[in-house]
């Protein structure tokens, strides 16, 4: 008898949220099964990304599908999802960390300090930001600039691979070693494989310090303009054929 009363103070509730007070009477069956049935539905997990995202045949696509993303703790406690930027038909694609404070708040990748210098190093060798596509391996700020962690990087990644599998970079230079270790599922020290073409799944990759360590290492500039500046003289002798 409790029960049947909750449920219908509930019924009424409901009814003069919507109606007013001009009540619909139903009966008290009637009542129950409808609750039971609004409790059910509550109940079931809402999807925060579109089934069929991995089916996207754009970028502008993918992005409608998975902005949305609340499929880990990170979208609780983000401001924007950030999707990447740049030429969607780019020849070189530049793959970083993760979103920081001023990413978070603009929804773009690299406009930070450590954007900035991104930036200057790009100019420095004759390519804009347009020219390029940026994006990170997660899409979400985590709190505090901590690293992602594997789960998070788990749920995210896919994300990025259809982004290159869309955008079909002919190079990638990846910015530290969350984002080498991440592609290749493989623990990479920096000072090992900078400098060194690597093949990752037919695409010609390059990896170096990431600039947010180089504003924290003047040290490493050097050895980053080195890399660049590879990056630069093998795009070239690509583009001859």
């Amino acid at each position: 008898m409790k029960k049947d009363v909750s449920i219908l103070a509930r019924y009424l509730a409901q009814q003069q949220e919507h109606l007013g007070h001009h009540i619909f009477v139903e009966s008290s069956s009637s009542i129950s099964r409808r609750m039971e049935e609004s409790q059910t539905h509550q109940e079931l997990p809402i999807m925060s990304i579109h089934p069929k995202w991995n089916q996207s045949e754009s970028l502008p696509i993918l992005h409608e599908g998975i902005h949305t993303c609340m499929e880990c703790r990170l979208g609780a406690t983000r401001t924007s999802f950030v999707f990447g930027s740049g030429n969607p038909n780019a020849d070189i694609m530049i793959i970083g960390e993760a979103p920081g404070a001023d990413e978070d708040a603009q929804g773009l990748p690299f406009v930070g300090a450590a954007g900035k210098l991104l930036t200057k190093i790009l100019e420095a060798i004759e390519l804009s930001r347009d020219e390029v596509y940026i994006a990170n391996i997660i899409k979400c700020r985590p709190p505090e600039n901590r690293r992602p962690e594997k789960d998070e990087i788990a749920q995210c990644e896919p994300y990025l691979q259809k982004q290159i599998e869309l955008i079909k970079p002919a190079f990638i230079l990846a910015l530290g070693l969350t984002a080498v270790n991440t592609l290749f599922k493989k623990t990479h020290q920096m000072q090992d494989i900078r400098g060194k073409l690597m093949n990752y799944h037919g695409v010609s990759l390059l990896a170096t310090y990431h600039p947010a360590a180089l504003l924290r290492n003047p040290n490493w500039k050097k050895p980053a303009w080195e890399d660049v500046q590879l990056l630069r003289s093998m795009y070239d002798e690509w583009k001859k054929g």
